[in-house]
């Protein structure tokens, strides 16, 4: 990825190291180039580049007085300095109003390292690389710009283009799928399949056959040859969601794939190349899985090759409303209805909910929401969180109705967290809780936590 500069500089002598104009650097070039005094302060608040490069080599007053004025002026784009040793207050200076600086003579190798951590650090191009990240795979569903969320989508950006397994990491209904689908169209293999694999749907006994297939022959039914999702994934990517739900046996066959990248399909004779790229996805603790033996340590080690956390929707401030504007103006374009605005308390309220569902329980809401107003306007009692659910105390007037509703989400966030826990099992579930699996599972029924489960 490409980052172009604007070049402030002495019209005698041109201090940057020759490398950034030529071919050997494609990571950076000059876009535009500037002479001391020749050219308008106020012109740095429209700079169009990502990184503005300052060389007062040699010392100039306009030097001066830029970086005097630049302390005043904080613009958006970093500064890189580049200033001589013999002027020590000059030095102070720079220091002082630059993001970062550097004393003449400039070594190519530092003046590179500097530029490339001042593009990393730069919330500008944080919102670069999302509208690059859009434009190039079409997911425009990675909204946000909370810091932790951008952070997330900065390391996609740099495994994309790797080999290695990815393992994604968060809470149920952040968006692990959308991530895996990310890494894969910024991938070599993106004209590739992208195949899906719900490990906690498949029961043990047919897990072999649903991940490398079967030959014809190898069972009574098997009439023909079926591939499996590795040979389905050839040439492109593998998504493991759900990786910790795996039995023992099951993660010893996928310890073999990725280790020896070779299956062999039931009843074949012969091993066959496994051209995959392995991306795996966890809500749990997977560490402590390895602690407690219940997940092996060479596959987690095999797996944790790169890893990408998804922070819950609580911890990205603003992004609920971001989000929740997006899927609106999404279902309104989708259901061919008129366009719908989101009022100011229908905004506070989205942005004062705690989302336990995360992206998928926001996704949900609003889509009700757009289906169940009439006008053009979507007002706070239209966004349908259950009153147990939300934080604070608003619309709650006597200590019995707070009680019920304290107790109501207690009982919602321990359900589903066993539930998880346990991969949907409700037996399992119901055994750790110390409850009758009767009683436990008219409990998940009761909080809609039981779709999907056994």
């Amino acid at each position: 990825m490409g980052h172009t500069l604007l070049v402030i500089e002495h019209s005698a002598s041109s201090h940057l190291p020759g490398w950034i104009e030529g071919t050997h650097s494609p990571q950076f070039a000059i876009k535009t180039r500037m002479e001391w005094g020749k050219f308008a302060l106020e012109e740095l608040n429209s700079c169009a580049e990502q990184v503005v490069v300052a060389d007062a080599v040699p010392q100039t007053n306009e030097a001066i007085r830029t970086f005097q004025w630049l302390q005043e002026h904080p613009i958006r784009v970093p500064t890189l300095a580049i200033v001589p040793a013999e002027n020590p207050d000059l030095v102070r200076l720079a220091a002082a109003t630059a993001d970062d600086f550097l004393i003449w003579p400039v070594r190519a190798e530092e003046f590179r390292a500097r530029l490339t951590r001042l593009v990393a650090a730069s919330g500008n191009s944080y919102e670069r690389l999302q509208d690059q990240l859009f434009g190039e795979v079409g997911l425009r569903q990675a909204v946000g710009r909370a810091p932790r969320f951008l952070d997330a989508l900065k390391r996609v950006a740099l495994f994309g283009s790797s080999p290695a397994p990815v393992l994604l990491t968060g809470e149920t209904g952040t968006g692990k799928e959308l991530f895996a689908r990310l890494l894969h169209f910024l991938s070599p293999r993106r004209s590739g399949p992208f195949v899906p694999v719900e490990c906690s749907a498949i029961p043990e006994h047919l897990f072999e056959n649903e991940l490398f297939g079967h030959a014809k022959g190898a069972f009574t039914d098997a009439r023909t040859e079926q591939k499996g999702c590795a040979g389905l994934a050839e040439g492109g990517t593998l998504f493991l969601d759900e990786i910790d739900c795996l039995t023992a046996s099951g993660q010893a066959k996928l310890l073999r794939l990725i280790q020896e990248k070779k299956y062999r399909p039931l009843g074949a004779e012969q091993f066959r190349d496994a051209d995959v790229r392995i991306v795996a996805a966890t809500n749990r603790d997977i560490s402590r899985l390895v602690e407690t033996k219940l997940f092996r340590q060479d596959l987690f080690f095999r797996l944790d090759v790169l890893r990408v956390h998804l922070p819950s929707l609580r911890e990205r401030t603003g992004d609920a409303v971001l989000l929740a504007k997006y899927f609106v103006d999404a279902f309104c374009k989708e259901s061919g209805l008129q366009k719908k605005i989101l009022s100011s308390a229908s905004l506070r309220k989205l942005e004062s909910y705690h989302w336990p569902g995360n992206i998928r329980e926001l996704y949900n809401t609003m889509q009700r929401a757009v289906l169940t107003t009439e006008g053009n306007e979507i007002v706070s009692s239209q966004i349908d969180i259950r009153q147990s659910e939300t934080d604070g105390n608003e619309g709650i007037s006597t200590f019995q109705s707070a009680k019920s509703a304290a107790i109501q989400r207690f009982e919602r966030d321990f359900v589903q967290r066993l539930l998880e826990r346990h991969c949907g099992n409700v037996t399992r579930a119901a055994r750790e809780a110390g409850k009758d699996r009767r009683a436990f599972g008219r409990l998940a029924k009761k909080y809609g936590l039981h779709r999907g489960f056994s």
